[in-house]
């Protein structure tokens, strides 16, 4: 779910892609890695998946954890080209948005067994 860069001290950030899970699953994945102390992380998805990958951000940028201390960086969007099951080249459109952290946040709370 998550890949570090190989980002110059400073810039780290981390990837999540964007598929089948909730969304809220994503989205704590966001806030977790925010609070590790990564300034960037990017939230990329291609597809069918690209509606949740704005639903992710959204909700990330507006949880109470983050709220104020996180701003959309930016947004990209692209085409892939890909094989499908039937052996054909088909083109899949894609997206990354990168939120950064604009102030400090305490980590998130472990949850209690």
């Amino acid at each position: 779910m998550r890949e570090s860069g190989g980002q110059p001290s400073g810039q780290q950030e981390a990837t999540v892609y964007i598929g089948t899970k909730p969304v809220m699953t994503y989205v704590f994945e966001v806030i977790s890695q925010l609070s590790s102390g990564l300034s960037d992380v990017k939230i990329k998805a291609r597809g069918n998946s690209i509606s949740h990958a704005v639903d992710v951000a959204e909700v990330a940028r507006r949880h109470k954890i983050l709220e104020g201390k996180v701003q959309l960086k930016s947004v990209s969007i692209g085409t892939e080209r890909l094989t499908n099951r039937a052996g054909r080249d088909t083109n899949v459109s894609t997206i990354e948005i990168v939120l950064s952290k604009t102030g400090e946040m305490a980590p998130p709370a472990s949850p209690s067994a």
